[in-house]
């Protein structure tokens, strides 16, 4: 894949040039709008680091949430910012909207190795449409804040997915090239299809079997170990005939679950005993049975230790893992055991030479949120969605859109 870099930029000179950079600080916040996990933006802060110190004008644009096309209060990058600044050890200045009246007069202001940060980008309509003239719009709106010789730097790995105005048309309009963290993923994921080495094991958990299908259907032919728990192994473990209780079920998927086995049985690992609990909540009364055995009116909420322990066995011996899910709902400290156990043997096989891949999402949060060291991993992804997408083999706008 022929794409220029961030060090490419760097040798070409950005000393006075506007840098517009798409970075993913997408972070989730609590009810009091505070940052409860900042990965996302300590993973943005070496390429902005970079353009800083090499005397860039940095204009960064970015979304957090999902608001509807209109300013909300709730989403702002306010929060963001703050964040940033620690990070960076500068002022990072908050324009008050995205491309309009305070974000041109801001950007116009900036100096040598100053720091914008636009409001949140999906404020604006435009950002998502599927118009291509409306998102076009928006990105010349964008490509004015950095002026005739700016560059655009692509840093969001979580959004490359997506064909969206800030992501995808910039990078029609200005000379573009991959930042540290865009670069670094593709190589990782690149690692993970081309090649590798074996035994190799994916861990995916979550709650819908729709949202991994297609990550099954590709990966399931080419790896050794497929384990599979989350609220996800439900819908298998019907496939089966089994009862699941009050166990979150796709219906609508067991046929096709029960296909997914038929081929694939001798790779796909389901767990043999689950942690039930009689309510939804981090206090319910919890057991361990079977997984043959779920009461009735009793709903799954973690893998038990017997499916730990053979999961676990299966990882230690691998030389690749990718894991995208977690076990259980690692958020209450009485189901978070599965999770936590398939991750340590994760780390394991990483300390026993093996390359690993935590994708994103849900699982880099467990990570974090569990204690584990996040060097016990050989790469921890900042985009679920979109490194699920590529292990499927689809094309990704973001990236696609780089290469010259």
């Amino acid at each position: 894949m022929a794409v220029k870099t961030l060090q490419d930029l760097l040798n070409e000179g950005v000393e006075g040039r506007g840098v517009l950079v798409r970075s993913d600080l997408n972070v989730p916040l609590d009810e009091k709008g505070q940052i409860t996990d900042p990965g996302r933006i300590i993973a943005s802060v070496p390429t902005l680091q970079a353009l800083v110190e090499a005397g860039a004008k940095v204009v960064v644009t970015a979304h957090l949430g999902r608001p509807k096309g209109e300013p909300d209060p709730q989403f702002s990058l306010a929060p963001v910012a703050v964040k940033l600044a620690e990070l960076l050890g500068r002022n990072v200045q908050l324009a008050g909207d995205v491309v309009g009246y305070d974000a041109l007069s801001r950007s116009e202001g900036l100096t040598d190795g100053d720091v914008l940060l636009l409001e949140n980008v999906r404020f604006d309509p435009r950002e998502t449409s599927k118009d291509d003239a409306e998102r076009a719009k928006l990105a010349a709106a964008l490509v004015e804040l950095v002026g005739d010789d700016g560059a655009f730097v692509s840093d969001g790995f979580g959004v490359v997915h997506r064909k969206q105005a800030s992501v995808y048309d910039v990078a029609e309009l200005l000379p573009h090239y991959a930042g540290t963290l865009v670069a670094a993923e593709v190589e990782v994921l690149a690692k993970l299809t081309e090649n590798p080495e074996r035994p190799y094991a994916v861990v995916l958990g979550g709650s819908k079997v729709s949202d991994k299908l297609a990550v099954i259907e590709a990966l399931a032919p080419k790896v050794d170990t497929l384990v599979i728990g989350g609220g996800m192994c439900f819908t298998f473990l019907a496939a089966q005939g089994l009862s699941v209780g009050a166990s979150l079920l796709q219906e609508e998927m067991i046929e096709t679950c029960k296909g997914l086995l038929e081929r694939y049985g001798d790779v796909i690992h389901l767990p043999r005993d689950i942690v039930v609990a009689d309510k939804f909540a981090a206090d319910a009364d919890s057991k361990v049975v079977p997984a043959n055995e779920i009461p009735d009116g009793w709903l799954g909420l973690d893998i038990g230790p017997e499916s730990v322990n053979r999961f676990a066995a299966l990882l230690t011996e691998a030389k690749t893992v990718f894991w995208n899910g977690p076990m259980g709902v690692f958020e209450f400290e009485n189901f978070a055991a599965g999770t936590r156990g398939v991750a340590e043997a994760i780390v394991t096989a990483t300390g026993k030479g093996a390359f690993t891949v935590v994708g994103g999402g849900d699982s880099a949060a467990a990570v974090r949120a569990l204690g584990l060291p996040e060097d016990g991993f050989s790469h921890i992804s900042t985009g679920g969605g979109a490194s699920l997408e590529y292990l499927e083999g689809k094309e990704l706008p973001g990236i696609a859109v780089l290469e010259d």
